[in-house]
């Protein structure tokens, strides 16, 4: 194989490898993966920490409907997040939690 074919099937396989990764990027109610993740250890128990400044400014760009609609899905928990404390990051960061979902 030439040195120009190698340059080419590497660049190629550089490429696959930062859409493979990039695809796999997490999303959940507006809060992409680095929000998630700087909440995650106030979502998690056995020992929650309070919220960073860094969660507590993702929680405000998220949809707080959408993440009261995973309260009973078994979606949060596969994540290791516990839905009762994702459901109480608002109130932790100053926000209130949409009416029909303070009711649930």
């Amino acid at each position: 194989m030439t040195m120009k074919k190698m340059v080419i099937l590497m660049l190629l396989m550089v490429s696959v490898s930062l859409k493979v990764e990039t695809s796999t990027a997490l999303e959940l109610c507006d809060m992409d993966d680095e929000g998630i993740t700087a909440c995650k250890p106030s979502v998690m128990k056995p020992e929650p920490v309070a919220p960073s400044e860094e969660c507590c400014k993702a929680v405000k760009g998220a949809n707080l409907t959408c993440l009261c609609s995973y309260r009973t899905s078994p979606w949060l928990p596969a994540l290791g997040i516990d839905p009762d404390l994702a459901l109480e990051l608002p109130s932790k960061c100053n926000l209130t939690l949409p009416a029909d979902c303070q009711n649930d």
